[in-house]
Parts: structure tokens; C-alpha cells; sequence
């Protein structure tokens, strides 16, 4: 119903008065643009079919893999299917953390923390009751060993209470993408009401996998020692996922991950890797054997960096595009005429493929939001039905000072990316006008009925 109402508004106030559109923004970065020199023009000569390559032979029934910075989607297989995470979840765990809380902050371990988890089952350091560590130790025992009661002192640490905390995880995960996601716990201990799947687990990857503390973190390869604390002595741990450095399937362009499994689960596996600029995001669920998960995530691995390359497109490629596309019939913005100006974007496309195979379109899966003045929707790029990059667009009222991002961007000091100035319309200005010309057509219109009834009935009278 807003899509409607919105696309209803606009063309009322279209046929009122023209809107000026200051800036519409695709984020973009300038440090990424030099690593990206390739170009494709619209008259590019190469190959215009819309072929997207043949997919790898991998055993996961639940899988996806991504472009880390376009959110192009090369690969999945029942990406939307309901999944339980197991261990994966700490990765939002983690993401919240950081984003939360100061590296030096001192946790000290509650009744509560030390009692969550089944110490002979359960994944765990042996953690006590009063019990001190600093953040940064914490989340290395999150994410390299990870160990469940860590998480659960992380979750009490930064909200307060572990529901606060999962309150905390269930808006995140919305915020950065996901679509049929609930976290019960912080840890991805089994529970019915535990649930996402790999599509949503990829979006909140995303949001990980672009904080520089994060990765630095999730990266260590090497042993880490946690020093003696004031009730145990020094732990040294290593990352248990397998793809890194001196592990059993190592892989030389593997950046982290995290591992999981639950009965229930079974297997499941959340894998970064960067080859020549290019960083992807594997996410695969319901793996039978550990072994598998990670040849899987190998294959998809080595097919997406064999076959796609990302692609700066310029601004009035992107205008071209922004004008003749479908985007104009959908139910945001219908068929208005506009002035803008758009900003180099970046786009994961098929090797040897055109640009002009590519278009834009209001991403159906969220809905168009309406808060504090900002209207909000979500485009994305298609090559055929492929999604080969996604942006958000904001419409402002005049004065408002929003950006449109990227919905997994983090804007910490440590991004690299810099967004720009959003759209902007004197709306409410417009509306204004819209309103007051709509009420004078309606004035005219009345008057000249009125006038038509009267001289129909002078008519008639003479006639009798």
C-alpha cells in the first residue's frame, strides 16, 4: 500500500511542479575505483548475450555465494530455505561487540555466563564464575575457538541482560538484509526458535566482512594466547576453521570464517576470501561431513573467481540506465521525469559480458520505508535475473542530511567507504503546491459542471 500511495503522490505532484533531484548516490569508494580499471562503455563490442556461466557440482542443499562489495548473488541453491546456523551465529555476535563496545573494556564472567553451556558438549574455554578478560580476548575465544560461554558473557556485556542482547541481534540481522532470520541465543546453541538461512546469513557476513576490526580478528591464523587471568591460567587457541594457513584445506585466498554444527544443524560453514580485489562471501548449510563443507566452499570459491569480475561503471552509464529502465514502471516512482546526477558504481558481471546486458529494478524482497522524513527503498542491479549489485535509495525532504548506503556498510572510522549525498526533493513544498492546484482544477471543474447543468436546463426549458 505505500508503494502505491507513493507512486500515486508523485505523479500527482509531477504534474504540478518539477522536482529537482540533487544527488542520487550508488556507493562507491576511492581507493577500490583504482583497483578496478576496466570500464565498460554502452558501445562496448564484446559478446551482448546475457549468459550466465554454468553452475559448479557442490553437495550442499542449502548454499550461496556473493560478491562481498556489489551483493551480486553468483550462486545459490535454496538460498531462502529455513536453516539452523549452529556456530555461524557468532559472527553477528561478534559484529555487535565490536561495534559496541571499546577492545580494552574488562568483562568479568557471570553465575549465569559460566552455567550456559554443558561443559563436556558444548564448545567452551572452561571460563568461571568472576572470572575477568578483557573484549579483545573475548572475541578471540568467539570467534577462533568458538567458545559458547564467551558469547554469552559478550551478549550480557554489551545489552545488559542476554535477551536485551538478542533483541539486539534480531535488528541487526534486519538491518543488515535478512529476511526470515530470528536468533534466540548468542552463542547458535540449538533451540526451534534459532533460525535463518543462507541468503540472510550472507547479508549479516557482509556487514562483518566490511569492519576492518572484525576482520582483523577473524584472520589470525596463528595460535592466539589469552594470558593468565586472575583465576586460570594462560589458554592458547587456534582457529578452527580449516581453510586457513597450516590447516587441513587450506586455502591461499581464504581471509577467516566461522564454523558450526549441531545435530540438528549439521554441518555449516561462513568462508571471506579476497583473489585480485575481488572479495566473496560463502555460505553453506546442511554440509553431512566437515570434510565436505569445505571442498564445497572451495568449489564455489575457485568458480567465482574463474568466471565474474567486478566492473566500475560510470555516472552516465548508470544515468543511461537509471532513465530507460523498468525502475521508472514500478510502483515506486512510475513513469516521472527527473533530473539527477549519478556517481560510478560498482557491478559483478559474468567474464567477456556487456553492460548493456544490465539493468535496475526495485528490489521486491524489502519493503519501501518511510521514517523521519527519509522514504527509503532498495534497487538492484540485474543481468537477466541475475542480482549483480545492490544499493539503497533515500528520498529526503529539504534540510535533511542522509546518505544513501549500502545496508551493510558500517560507519565506523575504519570504513574505507564514503558515502555521498542522497537524493533530495523539496517534498513537502510539493506537495504543498500539488495540493493547492489540485483543490483549484477542482474548484474549476466544479464550476464548470454547474455551469453545463444550468444551460442543459435553460434548454430544455425553452423547448417546453
Amino acid at each position: 500500500m505505500k508503494k502505491q500511495f507513493l507512486k500515486g503522490l508523485l505523479i500527482k505532484i509531477a504534474s504540478a511542479a518539477s522536482a529537482t533531484v540533487l544527488v542520487f548516490s550508488a556507493f562507491a569508494t576511492d581507493t577500490q575505483a583504482a583497483a578496478y580499471n576496466k570500464v565498460y562503455s554502452e558501445t562496448d563490442t564484446t559478446s551482448t548475450e546475457a549468459v550466465w556461466p554454468d553452475a559448479p557440482d557442490v553437495n550442499s542443499s542449502s548454499c550461496i555465494l556473493i560478491d562481498a562489495d556489489t551483493g551480486s548473488i553468483l550462486f545459490e541453491r535454496n538460498s531462502h530455505e529455513k536453516c539452523y546456523p549452529a556456530s555461524t551465529t557468532k559472527i553477528l555476535t561478534g559484529l555487535l561487540t565490536i561495534e559496541n563496545c571499546n577492545m580494552d573494556d574488562v568483562v568479568t564472567f557471570s553465575q549465569s555466563a559460566a552455567n550456559s553451556i554443558n561443559v563436556y558438549e558444548d564448545a567452551n574455554l572452561s571460563s568461571k564464575a568472576g572470572e575477568q578478560f578483557t573484549v579483545n580476548q573475548l572475541l578471540h575465544g568467539l570467534l577462533l575457538y568458538s567458545a559458547n560461554e564467551m558469547a554469552y558473557a559478550l551478549g550480557e556485556h554489551v545489552a545488559g541482560s542476554i535477551d536485551a542482547f538478542v533483541d539486539m541481534m534480531n535488528a541487526k540481522a534486519k538491518e543488515l538484509g535478512a529476511l526470515n532470520t530470528h536468533f534466540a541465543n548468542a552463542s547458535g546453541l540449538y533451540n526451534t526458535d534459532h533460525y535463518t538461512t543462507a541468503y540472510d546469513m550472507a547479508m549479516i557476513a557482509r556487514g562483518c566482512y566490511n569492519n576492518a576490526s572484525f576482520v582483523s580478528i577473524d584472520s589470525t591464523a596463528d595460535a592466539y594466547v589469552i594470558p593468565a587471568t586472575n583465576m586460570s591460567a594462560q589458554r592458547t587457541i587456534r582457529h578452527r576453521h580449516k581453510m586457513l594457513k597450516g590447516r587441513a584445506y587450506y586455502y591461499e585466498y581464504c581471509k577467516g570464517g566461522k564454523t558450526g554444527y549441531t545435530d540438528e544443524s549439521q554441518n555449516t560453514l561462513v568462508t571471506f576470501a579476497e583473489k585480485d580485489g575481488m572479495r566473496l562471501i560463502c555460505v553453506v548449510f546442511k554440509e553431512a561431513t566437515d570434510e565436505i563443507r569445505y571442498v564445497d566452499t572451495r568449489t564455489l570459491f575457485d568458480w567465482g573467481f574463474a568466471n565474474f569480475q567486478k566492473s566500475t561503471t560510470t555516472g552516465s552509464q548508470l544515468g543511461a540506465m537509471f532513465s530507460n529502465d523498468n525502475y521508472y514502471n514500478s510502483a515506486v516512482f512510475s513513469t516521472l521525469s527527473l533530473n539527477f546526477g549519478l556517481n560510478a558504481s560498482f557491478i559483478t558481471i559474468p567474464n567477456k559480458s556487456s553492460l548493456s546486458n544490465v539493468s535496475m529494478t526495485v528490489d521486491d524482497n524489502y519493503d519501501m520505508t518511510n521514517e523521519n522524513g527519509v522514504m527509503t527503498t532498495h534497487l538492484k542491479f540485474l543481468y537477466n535475473d541475475n542480482t549483480v549489485g545492490t544499493t539503497t535509495l533515500n528520498i529526503c525532504a529539504a534540510g535533511t542530511d542522509t546518505g544513501s548506503q549500502l545496508p551493510y556498510i558500517n560507519n565506523d572510522v575504519t570504513s574505507t567507504y564514503t558515502p555521498k549525498t542522497c537524493i533530495k526533493i523539496n517534498i513537502w513544498i510539493l506537495v504543498g503546491i500539488g495540493a493547492v492546484i489540485l483543490f483549484v482544477i477542482y474548484i474549476i471543474e466544479e464550476h464548470a459542471r454547474r455551469k453545463r447543468q444550468r444551460r442543459h436546463y435553460n434548454k430544455r426549458r425553452h423547448r417546453l
